[in-house]
Order: structure tokens, then C-alpha cells, then sequence
């Protein structure tokens, strides 16, 4: 079964910076795409960054130029290093990955989430 086990979150001032990592574990032969979305007090959850295959990236455009995505795929790990954070950035962050793996000895996709990680940007 596969697992995403994220870390990193925390309190930081405005105009600072964290790191934020994901790291999947279990059977896993291929990695599809691994992102990061967030989920602020009473809105819906939205994408910020997603990193495929091919290493194509993808952001949200209230991020551009801020947060950058990246992965090590030898450790199965996407981090998110976020600079010039800011107060709207507050959020719980959460993993996602679409992962090649086993199910019952029958290759599929897995498609799931982490717990989370609290970001909270002070002012």
C-alpha cells in the first residue's frame, strides 16, 4: 500500500520561506505526477504546484516566481520550497501523487493524498 508522508509546514513571518516534503513509500515502480495542493479555513481546495513524468511543472498563478517544485526520484520525494511567502499563503498544504504500484499482484494507478501540513504566514 502506498503512503504519503509529508513535512515541513509551520509558522513563519511574511516574506519568509519553508520547505515543504513529501515522501511516498510502499511498492512503487513508476511515478505519474506528484503536486501539492492547499486548503485555506472555509475555500476549496486548490493546486498549487504539480510536477510530472517528464519533470513538466505546472503552478498556480498565485505562486509564479515564489514557490518552485522539484523531485528526487531516487527517494520517491517532491519538495516545495516556498520563498516570499505571504499571509494569503496560509493554508493546510497537502500531497498528492498518482503512482504506479501493486494491487493484489496486479499493476495500477494509485491516486491519493496526505494528511496534510499546516503553513501559517504571520504579518
Amino acid at each position: 500500500q502506498v503512503q504519503l508522508v509529508e513535512s515541513g509546514g509551520g509558522l513563519v513571518q511574511a516574506g519568509g520561506s519553508l520547505r515543504l516534503s513529501c515522501a511516498a513509500s510502499g511498492i512503487i515502480f513508476s511515478i505519474n505526477a506528484m503536486g501539492w495542493y492547499r486548503q485555506a479555513p472555509g475555500k476549496q481546495r486548490e493546486l498549487v504546484a504539480v510536477i510530472t513524468t517528464g519533470s513538466s511543472t505546472n503552478y498556480a498563478d498565485s505562486v509564479k516566481g515564489r514557490f518552485t517544485i522539484s523531485r528526487d526520484n531516487a527517494k520517491n520525494t517532491v519538495y516545495l520550497q516556498m520563498n516570499s511567502l505571504k499571509p494569503e499563503d496560509s493554508a493546510v498544504y497537502y500531497c498528492h501523487a498518482r503512482v504506479g504500484t501493486l494491487a493484489g499482484g496486479i499493476p495500477t494507478e494509485y491516486n491519493g493524498w496526505g494528511q496534510g501540513t499546516q503553513v501559517t504566514v504571520s504579518s
